[in-house]
């Protein structure tokens, strides 16, 4: 494992920095989290929810997968889902996807891509609902409002979770955001408005 030495080296050289500016840092950091947000994102690495949205550690619960799908049949998701809402407390909840999303563009190719495939299915399906909105863009417009929509769409599943109903019913104050990030510039959009309640659903 030599060859990752380089990791623990910038890992030490990153908390001597924290701890150089901030002394008392780790020491409250390990007290307890108390993130006022979960961020349900992408996997890829160019989408760090922290750096985007320049927050320290501790401020933000992430769940990350691929193309930043929320399905009703994941129980890792769905997990992080309630730990956030029910111990946390969490009152913010963001679904943000990113332009040229690896996921979106596998699941609009005609390619076999293995096991990955049942997973990419989801998006496939956001694409058949919304076949009308699609059908006349050019390939990279395709993939960009799939990419859009596949986060609507994810809001929606957000929302439409057991878990966040029963907390709507129960009079906790949850919004659901959708947004998207864009690469290319480091920019985030909103797509649409903040869901507030089950009647917005």
């Amino acid at each position: 494992m030599s060859e990752l030495n380089h990791l623990f080296d910038r890992n030490l050289a990153w908390a001597d920095a924290i701890k150089n500016k901030d002394p008392e840092f780790f020491r409250r950091l390990a007290k307890q989290q108390l993130p006022e947000y979960l961020w349900i994102g992408c996997s890829d690495s160019r989408v760090p929810a922290n750096q985007i949205i320049d927050l320290p550690p501790g401020e933000v619960f992430v769940h990350r997968n691929i193309a930043n799908m929320v399905v009703h049949t994941d129980l890792n998701c769905l997990s992080v889902l309630q730990f956030a809402i029910e111990i946390l407390e969490v009152k913010q909840i963001i679904v943000c996807g990113h332009y040229g999303c690896g996921g979106v563009k596998a699941a609009l190719d005609q390619h076999d891509h293995g096991l990955i495939d049942n997973w990419l299915r989801h998006i496939k399906d956001v694409g058949r609902l919304h076949a009308d909105k699609l059908q006349t863009l050019s390939h990279n417009e395709k993939l960009n409002r799939l990419c859009e929509l596949n986060v609507i769409e994810q809001v929606n599943n957000v929302c439409n979770t057991t878990i966040v109903q029963q907390a709507w019913k129960k009079g906790l104050a949850i919004s659901v955001h959708g947004w998207i990030y864009n690469i290319e510039n480091g920019i985030l959009n909103r797509l649409g408005d903040s869901i507030n309640s089950a009647d917005q659903c």
